[in-house]
């Protein structure tokens, strides 16, 4: 009809974007201050455009006793990331992908344009020799490791990070990964974060607030990539894949 306005669709708006996007994922039972921070110091350290949190279904690495529904972790997540260029998606449950390797892959072509950094905590890179296709992972997207105390240690010792020690790169020569002209280099890139590490812990958290998610609203979280929904549920009824 002449004259009538069409709203732009929010998904189109993103893929059409040329970002570079920092992956971050886990379970988020619940998500705290240190993710927020460790974010953002990743963000400003990476000269990222956006970090994007990935709430798991389900984690075959984590006991299924004590996860919270994934909207309430949702939730949790957008709460915390609120004001800042942070993206919270549990996308995974919609994809259906099974392992992490997987999932970063149909990240891949969903959205071509992006350019994606894996982030991580030590504690991940002290048993990533334990998840699916790991060294796949390493050559789709460069990846920075982020200290966690009491893992660092663990982390230098680990099969894994023995594999990367010679993808080793420097930070402040352009952005990980990629030519000026935005050109992807060779992966595996790999990059130590070191900045003040934060104490604060999920599990604390838990141990001291176990029922905190039956405080979150009833009505549905709405995913921040998808623009949809999140569909609830319990962590059993869920739990497919793992970072494995």
């Amino acid at each position: 009809m002449a004259g009538a306005r069409h709203r732009s669709d929010p998904a189109l708006t993103l893929v059409l974007q040329h970002k570079t996007i920092g992956l971050l994922g886990g379970s988020f039972n619940p998500a705290h201050a240190a993710h927020r921070r460790i974010s953002l110091h990743a963000r400003a350290a990476l000269g990222l455009d956006e970090v994007w949190w990935l709430v798991s279904p389900g984690n075959v690495l984590k006991p299924v006793e004590g996860m919270a529904p994934l909207a309430a972790r949702v939730v949790s997540a957008k709460r915390m990331a609120r004001c800042a260029p942070i993206r919270v998606s549990a996308i995974e449950a919609e994809l259906g992908t099974r392992y992490t390797v997987d999932t970063l892959a149909q990240l891949q072509r969903r959205f071509p344009r992006f350019r994606f950094v894996w982030l991580m905590g030590a504690d991940n890179l002290a048993q990533f020799h334990r998840w699916r296709d790991w060294r796949a992972i390493a050559r789709s997207m460069p990846i920075a490791v982020i200290a966690r105390p009491g893992y660092d240690s663990k982390a230098m010792a680990s099969p894994a990070m023995a594999w990367l020690r010679r993808w080793r790169r420097r930070l402040g020569q352009d952005r990980p990964g990629y030519g000026r002209l935005g050109v992807r280099r060779d992966t595996p890139a790999l990059y130590q974060l070191r900045f003040d590490p934060d104490p604060m812990s999920a599990t604390a958290l838990r141990a001291a607030d176990p029922d905190w998610h039956r405080r979150i609203p009833a009505y549905p979280a709405r995913d921040m990539l998808t623009f949809r929904p999140v569909r609830s549920g319990t962590a059993r009824s869920l739990r497919r894949k793992g970072r494995s």
